[in-house]
């Protein structure tokens, strides 16, 4: 008998466009492993988002959202209320990885490397500065860096930004940290590999995430062999302290100014990764030797609920 899957996609976050394009791929690679594929997209209706769901009956779904409410536990908790196993983490590792503040005391608790930081609210930081310059503010819920900004020594920029803060009232500061961008994709209980993102961009933003040509990937990333070794094993960690069930992202910064090796710090944990073939994780999983499709119908096979 064929299973029956069904994609959400879409969302109402920020991540929106990302998310249809995750969908659309993640639809068509299914199709192609011999799944029979309904594709949701997803609005502020939930009533009807759940009507969809009864409709077309799945023995699995596989969740394309991005950013608040597909990511952060909430569509979670409805698929766990109705019974539907669904691919990526559960309810309580969701929830806590997009809350960054929650995400670092997991980490430090579980001795991980990560940045100094404060969380402060926009009056606080439009007062004074939290930490010496430079550093990074940052919206504790949101992802695909929405909202990120930093300041250095001679910008002008605090007030304003925090005049104009439009996300959750707290404001996560971290000590930025110099030296290069790289990322590890964790596939259930193995880390795949060690990817270097060169943006040309101050940092890895939106644009550098999403636009044609915005960034350049390098993998594997042209590290020092102990540094990839435990860039993987801080990934793979990350992902065993939060909880993590299926597929994630962790997010580094390797501070190599003083040469190499340097030192890692951990920056948060993706547990909802892009997916379209040209994605940080299908492209470590290709390197590996998993089809675009392969992946993806593993991750179906893996899908279950509950925490």
């Amino acid at each position: 008998m064929t299973t029956r899957v069904t994609v959400l996609h879409g969302g109402v976050s920020a991540e929106r466009e990302v998310s249809l394009a995750t969908g659309l791929q993640v639809v068509a690679a299914l199709r192609v492993a011999g799944f029979a594929v309904t594709p949701i997209e997803v609005t502020r209706d939930l009533g009807a988002v759940i009507a969809a769901l009864q409709e077309s009956a799945p023995d699995v779904v596989f969740n394309a959202l991005h950013g608040r409410f597909g990511e952060d536990g909430c569509i979670q908790g409805v698929l766990d209320w109705m019974g539907l196993p669904y691919t990526h983490s559960g309810v309580r590792a969701s929830s806590v990885a997009m809350d960054k503040e929650a995400a670092k005391a997991v980490f430090t608790a579980a001795g991980l490397p990560v940045a100094a930081s404060r969380v402060v609210s926009p009056e606080e930081l439009e007062a004074n500065d939290p930490l010496p310059r430079p550093y990074v503010v940052k919206p504790v819920n949101e992802g695909s860096s929405v909202g990120v900004a930093i300041l250095r020594d001679g910008d002008n920029r605090r007030t304003e930004i925090a005049r104009a803060w439009s996300f959750d009232h707290r404001i996560m500061v971290e000590s930025y940290i110099p030296g290069r961008e790289l990322t590890v994709a964790i596939m259930g209980d193995r880390a795949l590999e060690v990817t270097e993102i060169d943006t040309g961009h101050i940092f890895y933003d939106y644009d550098a995430k999403y636009a044609e040509g915005g960034s350049h990937h390098t993998l594997p990333a042209p590290v020092h062999h102990s540094v990839r070794a435990q860039a993987m094993d801080i990934a793979l960690r990350a992902h065993q302290a939060l909880g993590c069930r299926g597929v994630s992202r962790a997010d580094l910064r390797y501070d190599d100014t003083g040469g190499e090796p340097g030192k890692l710090f951990l920056l948060e944990v993706n547990t909802q990764p892009g997916m379209t073939r040209t994605s940080l994780v299908p492209e470590q999983a290709a390197h590996v030797g998993i089809a675009f499709s392969d992946l993806c119908a593993w991750m179906v096979r893996e899908a279950r609920h509950g925490p």
